[in-house]
């Protein structure tokens, strides 16, 4: 581990945003999903969800840039779990989909714990999906196409979140807990020897200012 690495990763976790997450409702296309977890990386995502389609859904490595390892993705099996899931955290889930009744997506406040509900290109948010969402949000439009692809509109609303939280401070300092931050880095750092500490069931070594693992006490 070179100190300036390591000093590279503290800062970009630093600028992770815990309480922003997308929930992709049977993204169907691996490079859509790909490209939307790096959307999710540039803004400091910390983890994504996903409700993967019936076929199954892989990673696209010549979109992500290898976002997967600094992009949590956690798995659910329907929408409404994974909403429920979400709710009960606090989160507000903001549906993109042009439905009526639906508000412009810079009017919405994205300071508070927000969810991004995103769905598959050519069908769009599920009715289970839109059934939970607290809000719909529309990406105005003056040409002859209805909708973005679904990376691209994903990248709009995150990128307001990323305005409206950078001007309120939210990037200044760290918002993670303490034990999570040294965690997260820690396997950022070191994830091979991550690996093989959870699977032996034993706590990760203390680093040292520029990340090298100091000795553990016996």
């Amino acid at each position: 581990m070179r100190p300036e690495r390591f000093h590279r990763l503290r800062a970009v976790l630093e600028r992770r945003q815990p309480d922003l997450t997308i929930l992709m409702d049977r993204v169907n296309k691996s490079h859509n999903f790909s490209a939307i977890l790096r959307n999710c990386d540039a803004v400091g995502v910390l983890t994504a969800h996903v409700v993967p389609p019936e076929e199954g859904l892989v990673l696209h490595h010549g979109t992500s840039a290898g976002t997967m390892k600094w992009v949590q993705v956690h798995r659910h099996e329907t929408v409404e779990d994974a909403a429920r899931s979400l709710k009960k955290e606090g989160y507000s889930l903001i549906a993109a989909h042009p439905s009526e009744g639906s508000v412009d997506f810079r009017e919405v406040d994205y300071t508070g714990p927000t969810a991004i509900l995103v769905g598959a290109e050519l069908h769009g948010v599920s009715e289970a999906g839109l059934e939970t969402a607290d809000l719909c949000v529309r990406i105005p439009m003056t040409g002859m196409v209805k909708s973005l692809n679904v990376s691209v509109a994903t990248s709009l609303l995150l990128f307001e979140a990323f305005r409206q939280r950078q001007a309120a401070g939210m990037y200044e300092r760290s918002r993670l807990d303490c034990n999570e931050f040294e965690q997260h880095l820690f396997e950022w750092s070191w994830p091979s020897l991550a690996a093989a500490r959870r699977r032996d069931g034993r706590p990760y070594p203390r680093l040292g200012p520029d990340g090298e693992i100091l000795p553990e006490s016996d």
